[in-house]
């Protein structure tokens, strides 16, 4: 009897009902960051009944997490997000049919996963997945329901909607290097990802049951320090559309250079070179790199060029997924400091490397 009263409040709606119901039962969205959007986003999917979620994350559980993605608790420390997502959730709902991907986006793997889903959900934090995320939704056909934070404020909207614009119609192109900071470097107060990964799932079920007013060429910005919600619309851009589809494949992000060109795996490197290593992490964030000799300097800090100007080996970055050692890494060239890089495979593989 509980079981079959779960979505009842659902049901009763007259515009929802058992059909309704039956097409959230038959949806499948694919989640993309379990961090302080997908959380929420996710539990509420989940105790909706949606037939088949994915959960694509490489990160690990850090304390300074759990101020706002409250899905996860001290337990979880130094665990995948998305193996823990699916753990919890799959005792919310055992409806629902939970996919763990505990790896990243990326342009070689983007088509095969997304294409798997009905939508994909936007719980990034970087510019690189996002337009990653966009671009392979517009060659899919399919939707892709954007969030994003700064301090008090947040941003929903919905791209490639029944042929709407996309995230390049509203910004084209991606900001440059360092201009726009994360929620590690400027802070979040905690329960703005979550009203925000709200805003997410309620675009998402509207989209699934077909009802209400989607938020395709809009964008909603609210602020939760003023109380102030404001909608601005947007057009498709078709020259962005057409130059999209007619490449056949992922369009190169501008500057993508600032991505990619200083990357380096722990395959390239050799236990004779003379590395400094540098950790651009918080220092409440785990696992900690012990076994060897490494600076710890958190990206929020000022870049001082005494620790590095006269060191003549590598200098390589890390954090936890190998995006802010790029920014770092970036900080560095900036300054005129050209032997480093960002590594790739993040703190949690070069322990297990044991380099």
């Amino acid at each position: 009897m509980i079981m079959e009263n779960r979505y009842q409040r659902h049901i009763q709606l007259s515009e929802i009902g058992q059909t309704g119901q039956d097409k959230i039962k038959k949806a499948k969205v694919l989640v993309i960051g379990a961090g302080g959007l997908g959380c929420p986003a996710l539990q509420y999917l989940t105790a909706s009944g949606v037939g088949i979620i994915g959960i694509m994350d490489p990160d690990i559980v850090s304390v300074s997490n759990l101020q706002r993605q409250i899905l996860y608790n001290e337990n979880d420390i130094g665990k995948n997000k998305a193996l823990c997502a699916e753990h919890y959730l799959s005792k919310l709902n055992s409806d629902v049919k939970i996919k763990s991907y505990p790896f990243a986006l990326t342009v070689e793997n983007a088509a095969e996963h997304i294409a798997k889903f009905d939508m994909v959900i936007d719980g990034t934090d970087n510019f690189y997945t996002r337009y990653l995320i966009n671009d392979q939704c517009v060659l899919l056909n399919k939707v892709m329901v954007y969030g994003a934070l700064y301090k008090f404020e947040g941003q929903v909207s919905v791209f490639n909607y029944k042929n709407g614009p996309s995230y390049r119609c509203l910004f084209p192109k991606p900001p440059g290097k360092g201009e726009i900071p994360n929620c590690s470097e400027v802070g979040v107060l905690g329960v703005v990802p979550g009203v925000i990964g709200m805003h997410q799932a309620s675009e998402t079920l509207k989209i699934i049951l077909e009802i209400g007013d989607v938020l395709s060429g809009k964008l909603l910005c609210i602020n939760l320090l003023n109380h102030t919600n404001t909608i601005f619309d947007f057009e498709k851009n078709e020259n962005e559309i057409i130059r999209l589809k007619k490449l056949g494949s992922v369009i190169p992000i501008e500057n993508q250079d600032c991505f990619v060109d200083f990357e380096l795996s722990l395959t390239q490197l050799s236990s004779q070179e003379m590395i400094m290593w540098i950790d651009v992490r918080e220092q409440d964030e785990l696992p900690r790199v012990t076994h060897l000799n490494v600076v710890e300097h958190p990206l929020s800090n000022d870049v001082s060029l005494k620790i590095f100007s006269d060191f003549e080996g590598k200098i390589i970055a890390f954090c936890q997924t190998g995006i802010r050692s790029k920014v770092f890494v970036q900080k560095l060239k900036d300054k005129g400091i050209e032997n480093c890089f960002s590594l790739k495979e993040g703190a949690k593989q070069l322990i297990e490397w044991g380099l």
